[in-house]
């Protein structure tokens, strides 16, 4: 495991996918810091919650050739054809992302420091923003890590991530659509339904989506809000999907055998 965590954290400054990263996550924590600064409130927690935002592209930049590049490099077929143990493959590859996202963390670290110097406060609610970065940080991940294993292009792994990430970004949006949908539909003199019970399906189909959105669920965390649950949701997302790498890779194990 350590040796693939090595091989691939090191790819990414031998490839353009870990400076391109690199320089959109320092220009937008920049920008944002910056912005905050010159008004004079800085808002740490706010500025960490604006760049979950951009998971949409950063995920798909990190992880769109973790396993992808591999079918382009020739290597991917010893992982099938040598007793390599798959697990410790996928978490090795995992690794390697998280400690890219960890080191371009290092700037809203940096900004920390000046800010307090500066005279400012790091709240609860900054800590808890840092919390939940790294949390959903692990699930998009995980997801994107997905993506690059179940095909063999670069391009569609990054699409496949993006649109799944932006679907769970736009969650609670989506909901109160489909919340809407539902009352608008049903709300014709044909059903004959009444109202209040009408309006409370509603809010419970709005509820039963929501509750499937790590975002909601972590929300509270910027505000010091600190729970087990959202975060062990989010743990538990991130695992099943290294779960469903590990076992497209030995699918394909066994297909080369």
């Amino acid at each position: 495991m350590l040796a693939i965590f090595k091989r691939e954290f090191s790819m990414y400054f031998k490839t353009a996918s870990g400076y391109i990263a690199f320089a959109i996550f320092a220009f937008l924590s920049g920008y944002i810091f910056v912005s905050q600064y010159a008004s004079g409130k800085v808002n740490i927690a706010s500025e960490i919650t604006n760049l979950r935002s951009f998971f949409v592209v950063l995920i798909p930049i990190v992880t769109m050739g973790l396993f992808s590049e591999d079918k382009k490099r020739g290597t991917e077929v010893l992982y099938y054809t040598t007793p390599t143990n798959i697990a410790s493959v996928v978490i090795g590859k995992f690794l390697s992302a998280m400690a890219l996202f960890g080191i371009m963390f290092i700037n809203v670290l940096v900004q920390m420091f000046i800010t307090v110097c500066s005279g400012g406060v790091i709240d609860a609610g900054t800590m808890g923003a840092i919390v939940v970065y790294f949390f959903l940080t692990a699930l998009f991940v995980a997801l994107g890590l997905f993506a690059s294993a179940v095909t063999d292009s670069q391009i569609i792994a990054a699409i496949f991530s993006f649109l799944i990430i932006l679907l769970i970004q736009l969650t609670s949006t989506i909901s109160a659509l489909i919340s809407s949908t539902f009352n608008s539909f049903l709300s014709a003199k044909v059903f004959n339904i009444d109202p209040e019970k009408l309006s409370e399906f509603c809010s419970n189909v709005e509820k039963f989506i929501n509750w499937f959105d790590p975002l909601s669920k972590t929300k509270d965390f910027r505000y010091g809000v600190f729970s087990i649950s959202p975060l062990f949701y989010c743990a538990c997302i991130a695992g099943l999907f290294l779960f469903l790498t590990y076992q497209v890779l030995e699918k394909k194990r066994w297909t080369q055998s």
